[in-house]
């Protein structure tokens, strides 16, 4: 197989698998991301190599589906190190990916990094192989730190922002293309009083996609009986995700007592456990529960921890509304997923998605910052069946018009092909890695 037919995705941080264990540390939408779309990209006959970072007791090789495995470097020791600081042993990671791909030969015809840390690694891979690199940010350091309501030194202490934007300005400099997934990140890219001046010709904007085979909807008598299958009574509000401050579950308990006022019988359903909460988490849930006894809803909230992947599809389509109040969200997947399974969303206005929504047709929007705002929305939604139906019905066109990985797929691909190639490559790497007849067989050849 042909550096034509070979892509290698680079995603350094997080539990990357073939199930992804979502709800893990720093393993949530962006995991998700990389594997749908290698998993496409697949489906197209593309080979897919999903380069990763190997800790605790991974294998170093996995299968995820006909075409794609993730493959796995160690650096840094056994154990799980956060993203903020796993750039420090980016270095040695490249080292040991780069004997790999060096000594079985392997040709790609171009890497898409994700997140700054694999920006890093993809740079510094596309540039010993000469590979094009197109890098997808999936959230910008500067944009998270501005929208972010702690003191200025415990930001620094917790995100490492100054190293963070200082790499993120070389990469994006020096990467061949960027991937923004909403308008929004482009211009804050681009901006010319920004932190990054990113020429806007090397800016191309795709949003992320779902799986529509996973995603869909359902008759409203399939949507009640999931309710009675697993006991809910009276309208649901759904909110789901990782246990993470940015997701402002506090805003959207703050913004329920409006809701639970005027909708009778009315739940708020909070999946936001993970099935190994470190100690963080479970203090942040407590706090969630603490709040909620002060503002006298507490008895109104159903918690949930981790939902199994086989499983998600139902909660969305048993919920009367999904909100996604997050103080910041670089895109918003969870509510486009929702959308398709014909549930109406309540999206936050601080994140990219609620740009590309017609307000009252296919969603609804308001800032989580006015919680009153924010649980009017969700009150106008359950009030008037005609809004909720409206919702329903264009809001699942809409996913499915704008937001599917086939579509992401031919777009990524399609910008790639426009890329002009890598030059001046070393004679001896030409040496090591032009054999393309020797390819074939080492395919999908262990490590």
């Amino acid at each position: 197989m042909s550096a034509k037919n070979r892509i290698m995705m680079i995603s350094t941080h997080g539990y990357v698998g073939a199930v992804p264990e979502l709800g893990k540390p720093d393993t949530g939408g962006q995991v998700v991301y990389v594997l749908e779309l290698s998993k496409c990209f697949g489906r197209m006959g593309y080979q897919v190599d999903i380069l990763t970072r190997q800790f605790e007791d991974q294998p170093r090789e996995e299968r995820v589906a006909r075409r794609v495995r993730v493959l796995r470097f160690p650096c840094g020791g056994k154990d799980f190190i956060p993203k903020e600081t796993l750039c420090e042993h980016i270095p040695e990671w490249v080292t040991t990916a780069l004997r790999m791909i060096q000594g079985k030969r392997l040709r790609y015809e171009f890497i898409n990094s994700h997140y700054w840390d694999a920006g890093l690694a993809g740079q510094a891979l596309a540039s010993a192989l000469q590979i094009r690199h197109m890098h997808t940010p999936h959230s910008i350091g500067s944009w998270k730190r501005d929208n972010m309501d702690e003191p200025p030194d415990v930001l620094e202490r917790k995100y490492n922002f100054r190293q963070r934007i200082r790499e993120e300005a070389v990469i994006y400099d020096e990467c061949d293309a960027l991937i923004a997934t909403t308008p929004q990140q482009r211009d804050i890219l681009c901006d010319p009083e920004g932190e990054y001046e990113v020429p806007r010709e090397k800016v191309f904007v795709v949003p992320p996609g779902y799986d529509d085979n996973r995603f869909f909807p359902v008759s409203g008598a399939s949507r009640l009986a999931l309710k009675k299958e697993h006991q809910f009574e009276g309208p649901i509000v759904l909110a789901l995700g990782r246990m993470a401050h940015n997701k402002g579950y506090d805003l959207l308990i703050q913004a329920m007592p409006v809701v639970f006022e005027r909708i009778k019988g009315a739940r708020l359903l909070l999946a936001i456990g993970s099935t190994e909460p470190s100690p963080r988490e479970r203090e942040q849930i407590e706090e969630l529960k603490q709040l909620a006894e002060r503002l006298g809803v507490a008895g109104r909230i159903i918690y949930r921890d981790y939902i199994p992947d086989d499983e998600l599809a139902d909660y969305y389509r048993m919920a009367d509304v999904f909100a996604l109040s997050s103080r910041y969200e670089p895109f918003g997947m969870t509510a486009v997923e929702a959308m398709a399974c014909e549930t109406p969303a309540v999206i936050t206005t601080e994140g990219g998605l609620w740009e590309q929504i017609i307000w009252g047709l296919d969603g609804i929007y308001a800032n989580p910052f006015d919680p009153q705002a924010f649980g009017h929305a969700i009150c106008a939604v359950l009030q008037h069946p005609k809004l909720a139906t409206q919702l329903a019905k264009f809001g699942s066109q809409k996913a499915r018009a704008r937001f599917t990985w086939t579509g992401v797929a031919q777009r990524i691909l399609a910008r790639s092909q426009s890329l002009p190639a890598r030059v001046n490559v070393p004679e001896e790497h030409e040496q090591a890695l032009g054999r393309e007849e020797r390819a074939e067989h080492l395919e999908e050849a262990p490590l």
